[in-house]
């Protein structure tokens, strides 16, 4: 086998060195005037519609940070 130029192989950062997302929970007042609205917000905020729900928010991807 001959040794010429192949791939570089990267070496895998162990679990607690990768940057971990965080998302911010909002309440459906806020999914209701989104200037980009997702699916996950839209569907909670018709949950949010019926009464008597209880809701205590969803995580907005729009809010994402790494940590």
């Amino acid at each position: 086998m001959s040794k010429g130029k192949g791939k570089a192989v990267k070496k895998q950062k162990s679990p607690s060195e990768r940057k971990q997302a965080v998302l911010k929970m909002v309440l459906s007042g806020t999914c209701a005037v989104c200037k980009t609205p997702c699916a996950r917000g839209m569907r909670y905020l018709e949950s949010m519609q019926e009464p008597g729900a209880v809701g205590k928010g969803v995580p907005c991807i729009l809010t994402r940070t790494y940590i």
